[in-house]
């Protein structure tokens, strides 16, 4: 892949939007980390059901109310992964979050009792949808909410870490660790990139994301060994952060192949749509969540 100064450029400019609103979300408060996720979460769900109409034959979303219930699953699971902190007046919004999922899920019983066209191919769409986009999202919000340490015990590096940050550390370091893993990929690519990586994604190359998880995973260590003491934590999760982001690229550049397009979207010139821009972070986020949970807990 040829290096254009062109694409570069635009890339760039909306790589330091995408990252002034990211880290406004992610350093603000809580509730400005939730509202960022919130409308990722929606414009991925409307991307991804364009994307399952070109795919598959007969699936349709139309009328628009019949296919809310699964997104507002997923919204009301990643409110009930909020802190009790998060309150309006004495009302926690993962209490919200909890009626929110019950509600849905009568809803989503009554209409497949009820439907006279239900199609268990479309159900099977929208669960698929709810554990990659959903699932995904809501397990960022319980490490940005510090769920999984709230009774930690532990004296490893990475706990002591998060008794003063919360889950934020992880968060910001998992969303600048994925900007350097794609910026780098394509720069190393566009200059030293032979071997195509898959078929699925055959722009991208194995010079280009091998240098681009090497040069993340380096940064970020050295960002965090300026801060602190350099740990083999922080390096496992930036290396899963990396790679599980990685196949989160390769999973949604099949999902546009399969609909025969070349972006999710359009919202962010130069890097396409919602699926486009947080593909990686709908991998890494479960994935570093398991390895917190299994290891650092």
């Amino acid at each position: 892949m040829a290096f254009d100064p062109k694409v570069f450029a635009t890339r760039t400019k909306t790589a330091l939007v995408y990252a002034a609103v990211m880290l406004t979300g992610l350093l603000w408060n809580e509730w400005s980390f939730f509202v960022l996720f919130s409308i990722v979460h929606a414009g991925a769900w409307i991307e991804f059901l364009k994307l399952s109409q070109k795919t598959y034959k007969g699936f349709s979303i139309e009328p628009w109310w019949k296919q809310i219930h699964f997104p507002l699953l997923g919204w009301g699971w990643m409110l009930m992964n909020t802190s009790h902190s998060m309150q309006i007046g004495s009302i926690a919004m993962s209490t919200v979050g909890e009626w929110l999922i019950r509600v849905s899920l009568v809803v989503i019983m009554l209409n497949i009792v009820f439907e006279k066209k239900f199609r268990q191919k479309d159900f099977i769409i929208f669960l698929k949808g709810f554990i990659y986009l959903s699932v995904s999202l809501a397990l960022l919000i319980n490490i940005r909410s510090g769920w999984l340490w709230n009774a930690d015990q532990s004296e490893s590096s990475i706990a002591k870490m998060l008794s003063s940050f919360s889950g934020k550390l992880i968060s910001l370091l998992m969303v600048f660790g994925i900007w350097i893993n794609d910026t780098m990929a394509y720069v190393v690519g566009s200059f030293i990139g032979k071997t195509p990586l898959s078929k699925w994604s055959p722009k991208k190359s194995w010079e280009g994301t091998i240098g681009g998880i090497l040069l993340s995973v380096g940064l970020i260590n050295l960002i965090a060994a300026t801060q602190w003491n350099f740990s083999v934590d922080m390096l496992a999760i930036s290396f899963t952060v990396a790679i599980a982001g990685t196949f989160g690229d390769l999973y949604e550049s099949r999902l546009k192949r399969l609909a025969g397009v070349k972006d999710s979207g359009n919202f962010m010139p130069g890097h396409g749509g919602f699926l486009d821009r947080f593909d990686s972070i709908l991998f890494a986020s479960p994935a570093v969540w398991v390895l917190c949970y299994l290891f650092y807990r």
